[in-house]
Order: structure tokens, then C-alpha cells, then sequence
């Protein structure tokens, strides 16, 4: 196995790609170049990198849309929900007129 075909893995493993780190580390307990305890360590060291890559991208993907969203001025969900509940609150004391005022007539 060259160094590129390793980088290349190595990559694909970085990429989310756990079946490729799982065969690089195959071969190379097959090999002889690395000890079944230390292609375990490994792959769990592979795996918490791409997790915490995984993590960030999702990060810094919901502050990009947050922020894409702020800009347009476009409300938040929270922002809606509460102009529903002031909406619902305020058609009450509509009604609520109404009927006075009806009643006085």
C-alpha cells in the first residue's frame, strides 16, 4: 500500500466513511503493521474525530442559516408562537367588547 493509498483512506475515513477506516485497519493487522489493540484504538480515535468533525459541520451549518435568516428578517418560530398567542388573546377581548357592547344596545 503506498503513502497516497493510505492519505486517500485516511481521507475517506475522515469523510464519514467507516467502512473504508475499517478495511485500512484490516489491512494493516493483516500486514503485520499494527497490533489488533492498537487498530482498535485507532478506529476509535478515527471515529470521535469524524464525530466531532460531524458535529461542528452541523454547528456551523445552523449558524449559518440562523444568521442567513436574521438577515432576511425573516421571524423565528418562537417569534410566530408568540404573535399567535397575542393574536388569540387580543381576538378574546374583541369578542369579549363586542358582546358588551351588544348587550347595551
Amino acid at each position: 500500500m503506498t503513502i497516497n493509498d493510505l492519505m486517500h483512506k485516511a481521507l475517506m475515513a475522515g469523510l464519514g466513511v467507516p467502512e473504508k477506516l475499517k478495511d485500512l485497519i484490516d489491512d494493516l493487522v493483516k500486514k503485520g503493521e499494527l497490533s489488533e489493540s492498537q487498530g482498535a484504538k485507532l478506529v476509535k480515535e478515527w471515529s470521535d474525530k469524524a464525530s466531532k468533525t460531524g458535529d461542528d459541520l452541523n454547528k456551523g451549518l445552523t449558524d449559518f442559516v440562523n444568521k442567513t435568516l436574521e438577515k432576511m428578517n425573516i421571524p423565528t418560530r418562537d417569534e410566530v408562537e408568540k404573535l399567535e398567542r397575542k393574536i388569540t388573546a387580543l381576538s378574546a377581548r374583541v369578542k369579549k367588547l363586542e358582546g358588551s357592547i351588544g348587550a347595551a344596545d
